[in-house]
């Protein structure tokens, strides 16, 4: 009879670890997630706008420079494409996590 009791203290014993554990794991995604999307951002986020401030003034741009600037643009995408990746993915984790 005893055991019969205690049965449901225990389940809901383990339900409250499991959400403690469950809130513990988000709580870390969503640190790491934001770690690292402020290297993300300052890296991949603020770009040198110098073209697009030249053509709003008025300036127009030689084919050299537009080449460099869409050099720049290709090296960019390719070096924050990675880091991007690895940020949609922890949303995903935590999205999960806090299903």
């Amino acid at each position: 009879m005893r055991i019969v009791a205690l049965s449901p203290l225990v389940l809901w014993t383990l339900t409250l670890a499991g959400c403690q554990s469950k809130a513990a794991q988000v709580k870390r995604l969503q640190d790491q997630y934001n770690a690292e999307y402020a290297a993300y951002a300052k890296d991949c986020l603020e770009e040198d706008n110098s073209g697009a401030t030249r053509l709003l003034t008025g300036q127009t741009l030689t084919k050299e420079q537009m080449a460099d600037l869409e050099a720049k643009k290709k090296e960019r995408d390719a070096r924050c494409k990675p880091k991007a990746d690895h940020l949609a993915q922890l949303q995903k984790e935590i999205l999960a996590a806090q299903q």
